[in-house]
């Protein structure tokens, strides 16, 4: 991918398949700590075999943020499991707002009024999810404990954001694909004792657990990485809004899951937050 077109299909491509998780995640049967290790053990193989880079640069800091992201892919299945697959992403959407309340301490990078603003908006539209109580449904059996464990991976998710910034900072790019596969591997072997008695896993399980690790998060950050050397990180940010979006529609479609009003309303908020704030900064010059 050396031109913006192909590029742009790429990343695209790794939007699509991660908008699948959510729905994967519901239709495969194990606990959500046998999904979260399953998926992580596959997908650290398919990082070290597709992605040479992610062999690399295994730091005490690359570390530190590879523990970030695997709390992030264990508390997105954990969430995944318990509520709706559009609260689960439009809650991990709130990672911005994270970034912006932690970046100047961590990263000593101050706020705009821009970001104030964003703050406001994805603050208002993370509220939005806990008013009233949202009916809980085949798929989705305990939405409010979901809804909390979907936030606290935004915030995690929040984290990884700074320490991948942090990384790329002080040890240049090349260190983020080694945080990715190490977190991958620390969520396994996090969730790994979790498994509980060993069993035998269905077909379909098992195939499905083979789609998260390989295709899901694999494969998909292949197109990631590869699309990034490529566009500028505003298009790119805008591109990959496809997936909270086409998220939802998967669960509509393949579990007939029905998000609540606030819900849709609250993730309508915090994405149109996340988009304006981008093309705001973006047109920014840098002395703004």
């Amino acid at each position: 991918m050396r031109t913006p077109g192909p590029a742009r299909l790429g990343l695209l491509a790794a939007a699509l398949l991660f908008s699948t998780g959510g729905a994967a995640i519901k239709a495969c049967s194990l606990s959500a700590w046998q999904v979260a290790s399953g998926r992580s053990a596959l997908a650290f193989l398919a990082l070290v075999l597709l992605v040479p880079a992610s062999r690399r640069h295994w730091t005490r800091p690359t570390l530190m943020v590879g523990a970030a992201y695997a709390a992030t892919m264990i508390l997105y299945v954990v969430g995944n499991k318990l509520t709706t697959a559009a609260n689960t992403i439009f809650l991990q959407a709130t990672a911005p707002l994270h970034v912006l309340l932690l970046g100047p301490w961590l990263l000593g990078e101050r706020s705009r009024r821009r970001d104030l603003l964003l703050m406001a908006a994805v603050a208002t539209g993370m509220a939005l999810f806990f008013v009233g109580g949202e009916a809980p449904q085949a798929t989705a059996p305990n939405p409010r404990l979901g809804n909390l464990a979907a936030l606290a991976a935004g915030l995690c998710w929040g984290l990884t954001l700074i320490g991948l910034r942090r990384l790329g900072r002080d040890a240049g790019s090349g260190s983020a694909p080694g945080a990715v596969a190490a977190g991958n591997l620390v969520a396994c072997l996090v969730t790994l004792p979790l498994w509980g008695a060993p069993t035998a896993i269905a077909t379909g399980d098992l195939l499905l657990l083979l789609y998260l690790g390989v295709f899901q998060i694999g494969l998909a950050y292949v197109f990631l990485t590869r699309a990034m050397r490529v566009l500028p990180a505003l298009e790119a940010s805008l591109l990959l809004l496809a997936e909270p979006v086409i998220n939802p529609l998967w669960a509509l479609l393949f579990q007939g899951e029905i998000p609540g009003s606030w819900s849709l309303l609250g993730g309508g908020v915090i994405l149109t937050a996340v988009a304006v704030h981008s093309l705001s900064a973006g047109a920014a010059s840098p002395g703004d």
